[in-house]
């Protein structure tokens, strides 16, 4: 009997019983806006925009011991592009995300395909999951943790636009390929990041003949959090090349946040992105850009400044105040911004004017109806200056602003656990 029992728990031990998990999840996220100014100073002779997109999206999350699987589809629409009739749709299903990360051991991973990278505080790397269709790569990221306190990720991503015999333009908006190595390491109250970027971006010159251009952005971010204190800081540098101009750029910010209550919490901060003066007599390129981060988080939520715009251009400084309220299920965010140029601005005469450009109040309401829905509106007022009509266009004088209420709904449909032996 005990030889028995002796062979039944050697068996035991030689089968492996790992579990897997699946979830079907969706969200339906409709938005309303009224703009009036938005991106950038309202027109005399046009009138304000108003409008509801929408963003549908079904997950498909399969996790394993040796395996982590997302598929994300999704559709953005404005409701109304399409007729009640239709038999087709303007921007149809896209993927979103669709990748696999293969765990080779408890220290190394492999992940491939369509994905989000998302890193620190989102100002190089986001998901920029306000805008409706989001950001996401075609990249591998190889992530190592030797320990619990320590990650390193290596990603990659070469671009093409089709199966060719030989090598042919590459004319998307987009990189032709990047490198990265980012590091982070938490050290108790404090998260320490640095990160290594590499990307080549492809230009065309006088005679029409297609060429890659790389630059390099490095620096760090740290975080520190205690029981009532937050307060991050970053610095970053950028150099190499773009479009045949020597880029010679670099950003530094530092916000600090203090919980006065259990429900109220004030916040300071600064950012400065330097710029290239408009009346810069070399060819010079000291202008930041943050590239892939998700901008609309920073610098303004009427999206003035590096949200598709504002790139290579004068820079900014930004200094701003956050008092934001928090007592389930309401919340609330009062912040102003006031915005000067990093660099020099000019007029039409080549007058050296003021840097400042103006001030923008943010206002944000949330109310968290229950774990899967969550309604918000914000109201936001732009009080512009010549400066900024200089770098824009439009009137100073009007009224810019910007309104919006959301409805984000993120229902977990389907959710399973089983063993498998």
């Amino acid at each position: 009997m005990k030889k028995v029992n002796l062979l039944m728990l050697l068996l035991a031990l030689g089968e492996t019983t790992f579990a897997q998990t699946f979830e079907f999840s969706a969200e339906i996220r409709p938005r309303f806006e009224y703009r009036h100014g938005f991106k950038t100073l309202m027109v005399d002779t046009l009138d304000a925009a108003a409008f509801i997109s929408q963003r549908t999206r079904l997950n498909f999350d399969y996790n394993s011991d040796k395996i982590n699987l997302f598929i994300n589809v999704q559709n953005v629409r404005i409701w109304g592009d399409t007729p009640t009739l239709n038999n087709s749709d303007k921007n149809g299903v896209a993927l979103q995300q669709a990748w696999v990360e293969v765990i080779l051991n408890k220290q190394l991973a492999l992940k491939f395909g369509r994905q989000e990278i998302s890193y620190d505080d989102q100002r190089v790397f986001g998901n920029v999951d306000w805008a409706q269709q989001a950001r996401s790569h075609d990249a591998l990221v190889a992530t190592f943790k030797p320990n619990e306190t320590n990650t390193i990720d290596i990603g990659l991503a070469i671009s093409s636009e089709n199966e060719t015999l030989f090598d042919t333009n590459y004319t998307q908006n987009n990189y032709k390929s990047f490198q990265y190595i980012w590091y982070h390491s938490k050290l108790k109250k404090l998260d320490l990041s640095f990160l290594i970027l590499n990307q080549g971006y492809a230009f065309f010159d006088d005679n029409n003949k297609q060429h890659v251009d790389y630059n390099q952005t490095f620096g760090t971010h740290a975080r520190y959090v205690s029981q009532k204190l937050k307060v991050d800081t970053s610095f970053y540098l950028q150099t190499g090349q773009i479009a045949n101009r020597d880029l010679n750029a670099y950003n530094v910010a530092l916000n600090t946040h203090y919980a006065l209550t259990n429900h109220f919490n004030l916040g300071l901060g600064g950012e400065l992105l330097s710029g290239t003066a408009m009346n810069s007599s070399d060819d010079k390129l000291n202008s930041f850009n943050p590239w892939y981060g998700t901008n609309h988080k920073f610098n303004g939520f009427m999206d003035y400044f590096y949200v598709g715009n504002h790139i290579n251009t004068v820079g900014l400084v930004d200094l701003n105040a956050t008092l934001s309220y928090q007592n389930h299920p309401f919340s609330a965010v009062l912040m102003p911004h006031i915005f000067y140029s990093e660099a020099t601005i000019i007029n039409a005469e080549e007058d050296e004017l003021s840097k400042y450009l103006g001030t923008e109040i943010d206002l944000v309401l949330g109310y968290k109806f229950s774990k899967e829905v969550l309604f918000q509106a914000g109201y936001s007022q732009m009080i512009a200056t010549e400066s900024m009509e200089i770098l824009k266009g439009g009137n100073k004088d009007a009224s810019n602003n910007w309104a919006w209420i959301m409805i984000s709904v993120n229902p977990s449909l389907f959710t399973t656990t089983f063993k498998k032996d």
